[in-house]
């Protein structure tokens, strides 16, 4: 009986030494596979193409449902959003190149610099999804952002069966559902000229339409 006493004894001390005296703390897992670009990020000639000139750019934001993989049914306007525009230097062709590589289910993601992300333009949508950027120079440029937006309507489910002599039913009841979603819509813009107005179309370009 002693020798029982003495076992757990120690075995609690071990413990109690373990938790107040730890030398070492195990860092939390990071599985995420960063994808960013080799290209040097070429801050000068990015500011170079944020400067002020003549050509502007004009565009609708907007999404549609899905419906069997095709955008279908009523348009969303993108109401008072934020757009995002960056110049298309060789560093962000890259990242854009990357960006088709992403796998959210093996954490792997594209990522830009910090300079990247604060050298750029943005313009808020109206509540018809309309947006510009004005005083822009030729030149190509990548423009992006985020649409959310909701579902909702009716169904049924079963909820239940009656067993009667006429072979029996099953129960129905009605009730309301709501999804939510968040598009991520994109394009490329080309102006050639000085003095060029462009007109785009803002939308979720990665299902047909």
């Amino acid at each position: 009986m002693k020798t029982i006493k003495f076992c757990c004894l120690t075995v609690l001390m071990i413990g109690l030494a373990t938790t107040t005296f730890a030398q070492y703390k195990t860092a939390e897992r990071n599985d995420t596979v960063y994808l960013l670009p080799k290209t040097p990020f070429d801050a000068a000639a990015t500011k170079r193409a944020l400067e002020k000139g003549t050509c502007t750019i004009k565009g609708v934001a907007f999404a549609r449902p899905i419906v069997n993989g095709i955008r279908m049914g009523k348009k969303i306007l993108a109401n008072k959003i934020t757009v995002y525009l960056f110049p298309l230097t060789p560093y962000f062709e890259e990242h854009l190149a990357q960006k088709k590589q992403q796998n959210p289910r093996k954490l792997k993601f594209a990522f830009v610099s910090p300079e990247c992300v604060q050298l750029k333009l943005t313009s808020i949508t109206n509540s018809s999804g309309e947006f510009i950027f004005p005083d822009m120079k030729p030149g190509r440029y990548y423009i992006e952002g985020l649409l959310p937006w909701s579902e909702t309507g009716v169904t049924s489910e079963k909820t239940g069966y009656i067993d009667d002599p006429y072979g029996g039913a099953d129960v129905y009841t009605k009730r309301q559902y709501r999804n939510d979603y968040e598009d991520y819509i994109h394009a490329i813009v080309e102006i050639k000229k000085e003095g060029e107005t462009v007109n785009i179309k803002l939308r979720d370009n990665s299902v047909k339409w």
